[in-house]
C-alpha cells in the first residue's frame, strides 16, 4: 500500500505485507528519508512526528543548503537522492553538467502521483505482477536553477520495493549526464556499526560470500566487465553485525541490469550509512538532448527482521513472481544431458545421436548439443559468428540431428553464442565494422574472440534474423545462450567519437531488444543464459530468460559453496545445475557420485558426462538418481530452500509449498576422526504436522575399505588385485537407514543420526561418512494414525 499525507511537508509511506518505508519532503524541497524497517501503522502526517531528525542548528564546518533554513546542511540528513554542490560531500546520486560548465544540480520537489499500474521503462527490463495491477509512485523533482526533471519511481511487489530513476532534459541545451543511479537508500546511525555481505569471485568460483564490518568510510560493490560479472554480483546485504540466519535486521539490495553496475555503502562523518546502487559511472557519459529522457535501470531493495533466511525468502518470491515471466515460469524444467564435457569440440551426428541413446535409457528428457557444430568450429579460435551448420559433422544439418533426438522421445537443445564473433570467420571478413574495437589500434582479445557491437542496431537486426532463421529451422525446445568474455577497447563504431561514452549502455540496451524479440518469436523455447557460467548471472538476463548456468565448475564441493552463495538471493528454480564425470575436469578432484547428484539436485539437474561409457552399476545409480528427481522435482525446483551450517558441513532443507513434503541434505567435507555423532536439523517444516522421515539404503562398495578387507576375508586379500576387484562387483556393504515418524517441531529440534565410521567397527547400524560424503533425507506429511 503507498499514501501520501498531505501536509506542510508531504510524507509518503510504503507498505510492504510486513514493511514500512516511509520518506517525507524537508522545508528545503529535498526529500529525507525517515524509516525503512517492520510495518508500523499510522494514520496521520501527525503520527510520523517521532521518526523525523530533529535539527536546530547545522554541524560546524558544513554547508547551509541556504540562509533561510539555518538548522539543516544536506551532508548531515538521510536523504532519498543527493546531488553534488549543495553541500553533500557523500556519494552522489546523479551527476550533470550544464552547457555552461555548472556540475551544480539542485533538485527539489514539485509534485506526486499514484496509480495502480506500473509503467514499463522504456528499452529496459523491469519487475511486473501478473494481473498488471501494482501501487506505483512517482515523485517529481525539478532543477530551480536549469530546469531539468528528476522523477523517483517506486513500487511495491510482495515484500520488496522497486525504485528507478528517469531525467527529463526539458531545458533548451544538452545536458551531460555522468552519473544517474537507481537507488539511494540512507540509514541512521546505529548502536554498532552495519555489516555488509556481497558476493565476488572469478570464473568457475562464482559467489563467494564475504562480510565486512563498516565502520567507517566506503566499502564499492562494482563491474567494470562490460556484464554483471563473476567478479562481483550485483545482490548484495546490508545487515546487523550480528545476524544470523533467523535473526537480526537484514536489507537485501540488487538491480535488474546486465552491464557494468556499481554499488557503494558509505558512513559518513556523522555515522549515517548511504547505500546506493545503479549503473556504474566509471566510463558512462550519455549527452541527453533537449526533449530526451533517460532512464536508469530499475533496482529492488527489501527488508527483513528475520536473518538471512527472511531476506532470501523475500527474494526468492521477488524473482520467481515478478522477474521470470514467460510460459517456463512455472513449469518444471526437464533433466537434460549436455555434450560439452563428453565431446567437447569433437561431435558427430553419430556420436551424439549414441550419446542421446544412452541419456535416454537413464531417463534423460532432453538432449543438449554444445560448441562445435557450426562453420569451422574445431576449436575455440574461429568461426564465431557464421551460425550455418558444419555438414562433416552434421551431413543432415540440425533438423536432421534433432529428428533423430525426437525420435527417441526426448526434446532437442542447441547452444549458441550469438554476441561474439572471431576474426577468422566469414562474418568478420565481411563486416569487421561489426566487431566493436578503436579503429585502426590493437585490440585486446579474451578467449580468442571479439563482441559485436550490440549498439549498433544493425547488428542488432543481424542476431535476431540468423537466430531465428536457426531457431525455426529444427524441432529446438531448448536454447543455451553463451556469452565468453567480459569486455575491452570498448569502442563502437557505430557511435561518434563524442558519445563513445555511451558504448557500454548502449550495448546492454541492444542486447534486451534482441532478447525481447526471440523470446517473444520463441515462446515455447526454454532459453538458458550462460556467460561462462555465472559471469552474467543477475535479474537483467532472468527478466528473458528464466535459468542461468550457475558456473563452469561442477565440482560438488566448489558447487555447494557456490549455490550457497547463489541462494542468498536466487531461488534454486533459476540455478543450472549438472553432474560431471569424476576426476572433475575442472579440479581433478573425485568425489562420490551420491555425492555429485545430492548437491545439483537443489537446482536444475542435468548432467556433462559421457553415458557411453558406464557400467552397470552405475547406470543403476544414475537411473536411480534421476527416478528419484523426478518424483521430488517440484520440492527441489520450486521450494523454498533454507540454508543450516556451512562449512566443514554443509546443511541443507527444501520444503514444498504446502509444507507436506521437504528434502535436506547434508555434505562433510573432511571427515573428524572418532567423532562419530552427527545432528540434522531440518528447517522450514510445519512444527504441528506429523512427518516421516526417512533416507535411502545405499550399499558400500567393499573397496572402500581398503585393506581393512583382510579383518574378515577368510584368505588375505591384496589390495586393488583382481581378487579385491572381483570381490568388490558381488560383494557390497549395508548402509545405515533413517526412518522414524514425529512432529516437525520435534524433527527440527535435530534428528540425531547414526553414528559415523570410527575405525571401531563396521555394520548397518553405522554411518559410512567418508571425505566428501553426502545424505540426502526425506520429509513426507503423515495423516493422523498412519505411519
Amino acid at each position: 500500500m503507498i499514501r501520501c499525507f498531505e501536509s506542510e511537508r508531504p510524507a509518503f509511506k510504503l507498505d510492504t505485507g510486513r514493511s514500512t518505508y516511509i520518506f517525507a519532503i524537508l522545508p528545503t524541497g529535498q526529500p529525507e528519508h525517515l524509516y525503512y524497517g517492520p510495518r508500523i501503522e499510522a494514520a496521520s502526517a501527525e503520527e510520523l512526528a517521532p521518526l523525523y531528525e530533529k535539527h536546530a542548528f547545522a554541524p560546524g564546518n558544513t554547508v547551509l543548503y541556504d540562509q533561510e533554513h539555518p538548522e539543516y546542511s544536506l551532508e548531515d540528513m538521510c536523504l532519498e537522492f543527493s546531488a553534488l554542490g549543495k553541500g553533500d560531500i557523500r556519494e552522489p546520486f546523479i551527476e550533470l553538467a550544464y552547457k555552461d560548465g555548472g556540475r551544480t544540480a539542485d533538485f527539489t520537489y514539485e509534485s506526486y502521483s499514484i496509480t495502480d499500474e506500473k509503467p514499463a521503462i522504456e528499452g529496459l527490463p523491469s519487475a511486473y505482477s501478473e494481473d498488471g495491477k501494482a501501487e506505483h509512485l512517482t515523485v517529481v523533482f525539478r532543477d530551480k536553477q536549469y530546469g531539468a526533471a528528476l522523477e523517483l519511481h517506486y513500487t511495491v511487489l510482495g515484500e520488496c520495493i522497486c525504485r528507478h530513476a528517469v531525467l527529463k532534459n526539458e531545458t533548451e541545451d544538452d545536458i551531460r549526464v555522468d552519473r544517474l543511479l537507481s537507488l539511494m537508500l540512507d540509514l541512521p546511525r546505529a548502536a554498532e556499526p552495519y555489516a555488509v555481505t556481497s558476493f565476488t569471485g572469478a570464473w568457475t568460483r562464482e559467489m563467494h560470500r564475504t562480510t565486512t564490518l563498516l565502520g567507517a568510510g566506503k566499502l564499492v560493490i562494482e563491474s567494470r566487465a562490460g556484464c554483471s560479472s563473476n567478479r562481483a554480483n550485483p545482490f548484495f546485504i546490508v545487515h546487523d553485525r550480528h545476524a544470523t540466519e533467523a535473526f537480526g535486521s537484514c536489507y537485501a539490495f540488487n538491480l535488474l541490469y546486465s552491464g557494468n553496475h556499481y554499488a557503494c555503502a558509505e558512513v559518513s562523518a556523522f555515522g549515517k550509512l548511504r547505500v546506493a546502487n545503479g549503473i556504474n559511472p566509471q566510463g558512462f557519459s550519455w549527452r541527453l538532448g533537449k526533449g530526451e529522457s533517460l532512464a536508469s535501470p530499475e533496482a529492488v531493495m527489501s527488508f527483513s527482521p528475520d536473518g538471512f533466511s527472511g531476506i532470501s525468502e523475500n527474494m526468492h518470491f521477488f524473482v520467481r513472481e515478478h522477474v521470470v515471466r514467460g510460459r517456463w515460469k512455472n513449469k518444471p524444467r526437464p533433466v537434460l544431458l549436455n555434450s560439452w564435457e563428453a565431446c567437447y569440440f569433437k561431435i558427430s551426428e553419430s556420436g551424439l545421436v549414441s550419446l542421446a541413446k544412452a541419456g535416454k535409457k537413464l531417463g534423460i528428457e532432453l538432449f543438449v548439443m554444445d560448441d562445435g557444430w557450426f562453420g569451422e568450429r574445431n576449436d575455440d579460435k574461429r568461426s564465431l559468428g557464421d551460425w550455418f551448420v558444419n555438414e562433416k559433422k552434421l551431413p543432415n544439418g540440425v533438423k536432421g540431428l534433432a529428428d533423430r533426438i525426437t525420435a527417441l522421445g526426448m526434446d532437442f537443445g542447441i547452444w549458441v553464442e550469438p554476441e561474439m564473433v572471431n576474426v577468422d570467420s566469414e562474418l568478420y571478413r565481411r563486416r569487421p565494422d561489426w566487431a566493436m574495437a578503436i579503429p585502426g589500434r590493437p585490440h585486446s582479445e579474451g578467449r580468442n574472440q571479439r563482441l559485436l557491437d550490440l549498439a549498433n542496431p544493425e547488428v542488432q537486426d543481424h542476431i535476431i534474423a540468423q537466430m531465428s532463421e536457426l531457431f525455426a529451422s529444427a524441432k529446438i525446445s531448448y536454447v543455451k545462450w553463451d556469452f565468453n568474455r567480459i569486455f575491452s577497447d570498448a569502442f563502437s563504431p557505430y557511435l561518434p567519437p563524442e558519445r563513445q561514452g555511451e558504448t557500454a549502455h548502449r550495448y546492454v540496451l541492444g542486447l534486451y531488444r534482441v532478447m525481447d524479440a526471440l523470446t517473444k518469436r520463441f515462446p515455447d523455447i526454454l532459453f538458458e543464459g550462460c556467460a561462462s557460467g555465472g559471469n552474467r548471472f543477475d535479474l537483467g538476463i532472468l527478466s528473458y530468460f528464466p535459468q542461468i548456468w550457475a558456473s563452469d565448475n561442477t565440482d560438488a564441493l566448489s558447487r555447494a559453496y557456490i549455490q550457497e552463495g547463489y541462494s542468498y538471493g536466487y531461488p534454486q528454480s533459476v540455478l543450472g545445475c549438472h553432474i560431471s564425470s569424476c576426476p572433475n575436469h575442472q579440479t581433478l578432484r573425485d568425489t562420490p557420485l551420491d555425492t555429485r547428484f545430492n548437491v545439483a539436485a537443489f537446482g536444475l539437474l542435468g548432467y556433462e558426462y559421457d553415458l557411453r561409457d558406464l557400467n552397470g552399476e552405475k547406470s543403476r545409480k544414475l537411473t536411480e538418481q534421476i527416478e528419484t528427481y523426478k518424483r521430488w522435482r517440484e520440492v527441489l525446483q520450486f521450494g523454498k530452500f533454507l540454508r543450516g551450517r556451512s562449512g566443514n558441513l554443509h546443511e541443507w532443507t527444501c520444503v514444498s509449498k504446502d509444507g507436506r513434503r521437504a528434502v535436506g541434505m547434508i555434505l562433510n567435507e573432511l571427515t573428524e576422526l572418532n567423532d562419530p555423532n552427527e545432528t540434522y536439523f531440518p528447517r522450514g517444516l510445519d512444527p504441528n504436522r506429523r512427518y516421516r522421515f526417512y533416507n535411502v539404503e545405499r550399499k558400500i562398495n567393499i573397496k572402500r575399505f581398503g585393506s581393512l578387507i583382510n579383518t574378515t576375508a577368510p584368505f588375505r586379500v591384496r589390495q586393488d588385485s583382481i581378487v579385491h576387484n572381483v570381490i568388490d562387483k558381488v560383494v557390497k556393504m549395508p548402509g545405515e537407514t533413517e526412518d522414524c515418524t514425529a512432529s516437525g517441531a520435534a524433527l527440527m529440534a535435530g534428528v540425531k543420526l547414526k553414528q559415523a565410521f570410527s575405525s571401531t567397527g563396521y555394520s548397518e547400524q553405522v554411518r559410512f561418512f567418508a571425505d566428501y560424503f553426502s545424505r540426502l533425507y526425506f520429509m513426507e506429511a503423515v495423516e493422523e494414525g498412519g505411519e
